[in-house]
């Protein structure tokens, strides 16, 4: 598909979503975008470059000339700050159907000469801000179909999203999938991530599984908090040797500093009162 053909798909879309909000942000792409939607019907007379013969069986057609076809440069004259914010408004307006999400992203990058994963990131941060949890997984989704963002941080962002969207499940199937099977050496940041989601969502089982797999690996827990989830969920499920092994093992993290000297601090708490798994 050429890149007129993109452009004029964008066009297509944009104008029924009324984003004219996010337009004046940048006029030359605005102007840009007005024009192609005029072109629409001159398209199908541009078929052929100036003065080409077309040759077939049984004749040669002289084709008219038909004019020079305008060069446009959407996306290059404009900022990446104004783009970025374009697509934030136009992802926030738009229908909630992958199908009209998946348009809308392969128009924009239509013009890009490398993949902008970067200012994705930059999209992805702007969603977050607006708690956007069903577009984030639409658009990280998208970039993973392209082969685009498929590192950790990718995966850590889409089963955070996941959860907010009360998608437990498919979080824990991402999961077990892309991040699981290599705990020897994913970020603790993740491993609190996932321990967090199950916690929150009443599934002991498996963060209990999750932490002896950590600890298979002699991995140390690099905060109390981890340690304190652990603990409850072994009492929580009966396990009240276990709870004491954990809290005996890793007791140097309940220890901090108050003027210069060691202060243990209490873990015998009441453990905390887990809300039942939401369904999205």
């Amino acid at each position: 598909m050429s890149r007129i053909t993109f452009i004029m798909k964008l066009a297509r879309q944009i104008n029924p979503l009324k984003v004219e909000r996010a337009l004046p942000l940048y006029s030359n792409y605005s102007t840009m975008l007005q024009s192609t939607i005029h072109r629409q019907s001159e398209e199908d007379e541009v078929e052929f470059p100036k003065n080409r013969t077309v040759n077939n069986s049984t004749s040669q057609i002289q084709i008219k000339e038909v004019g020079t076809v305008p060069q446009l440069q959407i996306g290059q004259n404009v900022p990446r700050k104004d783009k970025i914010s374009f697509l934030v408004s136009t992802l926030m307006d738009i229908q909630d159907n992958k199908e009209a999400v998946y348009s809308t992203l392969d128009a924009w990058v239509a013009w890009e000469r490398n993949f902008p994963i970067g200012a994705l990131k930059n999209v992805l941060l702007a969603l977050e801000k607006e708690k956007q949890w069903h577009r984030i997984i639409q658009v990280i989704k998208w970039m993973l179909s392209k082969g685009q963002g498929t590192t950790r941080g990718t995966y850590g962002q889409l089963i955070e999203a996941l959860d907010m969207d009360h998608r437990v499940e498919e979080a824990n199937e991402v999961w077990n999938k892309k991040l699981a099977f290599d705990l020897h050496s994913v970020p603790w940041k993740l491993c609190k991530l996932m321990i967090s989601v199950y916690y929150r969502n009443n599934m002991l089982e498996d963060l209990v599984k999750l932490f002896k797999g950590l600890e298979a690996f002699d991995r140390k827990p690099p905060e109390k908090s981890i340690v304190q989830k652990v603990a409850d969920a072994y009492e929580l499920l009966g396990l009240p040797e276990e709870k004491e092994r954990v809290l005996e093992k890793y007791k140097d993290l309940f220890v901090e500093s108050s003027n210069g000297k060691h202060k243990k601090i209490s873990h015998t708490r009441s453990p905390k009162k887990i809300k039942p798994s939401q369904k999205g």
